[in-house]
């Protein structure tokens, strides 16, 4: 890798950072816990849509220690809509192990913060530079795409050695001016040399010693390898409904969204007599069948290619927890997967 092409990028970026920004939330202090929030929340997730997140996290959960001692359920329904559940049960244990380990200190070196649980050397080198200043970068996708249209470089950006060269080769060109260097290359990740479009390289302050950009091959990086084909398993939603309750569960507390809440449900898709034979299975006596539709949700190597079938009963029972509507709204958290299949009743569709 080019130690001279990378060595431009100082004096590059932090000129263009300071003339315009975007002012974000998070980049109104330099507190630790605040960057860390900011950052478990914005992987996998839009700016725009992590902002009222942030807010509503922070004024319900001010410091480490409040996050350390809030409820799982509370916690969940913080989160809710932004999935991927693991992240803020991680951020949990994180937080109870800075208020046992550091008294509720958020630790202040890479080391220290790189061994806590869900913290990878991306989020460690975000909290590092931006809080305390320190020459420590933090490689992610944006600044790994970055950098292979500065170099010209083709090799997959999703090999972990590619990473690990880019954040070696970082660390040696880094500024005094630590955190504003790791936040001016995110900013130029996500706007100017930004994923899923052209980048704008007319406009953006690297032109002059970008590989990509004069050799015209840019629009063609980063390369990345195949992605894993996803599996695709098929599932009957049941939303149970008797006298204005609902039955909901917990999820088991290990696997895919361990630990939350669901709506009942079973592998395959059912025909509507299997979907009252389920539902004598369940222990319950079904009333009407009010609804049925189709949707899918997509993770990460697993698509749900669901079926929901509303029923309503002619009494509560069987192994559920029974709410009614405004009480799943203001307490439950329900994944995303679930929530479309609620969405039908609180839009008023159902």
């Amino acid at each position: 890798m080019d130690h001279n092409l990378l060595s431009c990028l100082p004096e590059a970026l932090l000129p263009w950072y300071d003339a315009g920004h975007r002012e974000l939330p998070w980049r109104e202090d330099k507190d630790p816990y605040h960057i860390w929030v900011s950052e478990i929340m914005l992987q996998q997730t839009r700016v725009e849509a992590v902002k009222g997140y942030y807010a509503r996290f922070l004024q319900a959960l001010p410091t480490v220690t409040a996050l350390a001692e809030c409820d799982d359920d509370a916690l969940h329904k913080l989160w809710e809509g932004l999935g991927y559940y693991n992240r803020v049960r991680n951020m949990k244990k994180t937080a109870r192990q800075i208020v046992d380990k550091h008294d509720g200190i958020f630790p202040d070196t890479y080391e220290q913060v790189l061994a806590l649980p869900g913290i990878g050397a991306y989020t460690a080198g975000a909290i590092c530079s931006i809080a305390y200043n320190q020459p420590i970068p933090a490689v992610d996708g944006n600044v790994l795409r970055v950098i292979s249209r500065i170099t010209d470089d083709h090799t997959p950006i999703d090999l972990p050695a590619y990473k690990n060269t880019v954040q070696q080769n970082l660390a040696e060109i880094y500024p005094d001016r630590a955190g504003d260097f790791t936040q001016a290359l995110m900013e130029l990740g996500a706007t100017v040399c930004g994923p899923n479009r052209q980048p704008d390289c007319e406009n953006c302050p690297c032109k002059a010693f970008c590989l990509g950009f004069v050799r015209k091959t840019a629009v063609n990086l980063p390369i990345k390898l195949p992605k894993r084909e996803r599996k695709t398993e098929e599932k009957t939603v049941f939303i149970l409904s008797c006298d204005g309750k609902y039955a909901i569960q917990k999820r088991p507390a290990q696997g895919l969204l361990a630990g939350l809440w669901q709506f009942p449900n079973v592998p395959g898709k059912l025909n509507t007599q299997a979907f009252l034979k389920q539902v004598e299975r369940f222990g319950l006596k079904s009333k009407e069948i009010k609804l049925k539709v189709e949707r899918k949700h997509i993770f990460t190597h697993i698509e749900w290619d669901m079926c929901g079938v509303y029923i309503e009963l002619a009494e509560c029972g069987g192994d559920f927890v029974w709410l009614t509507a405004e009480r799943i709204d203001k307490e439950i958290a329900l994944p995303t997967a679930f929530r479309q299949f609620w969405e039908e009743i609180s839009t008023g569709k159902n």
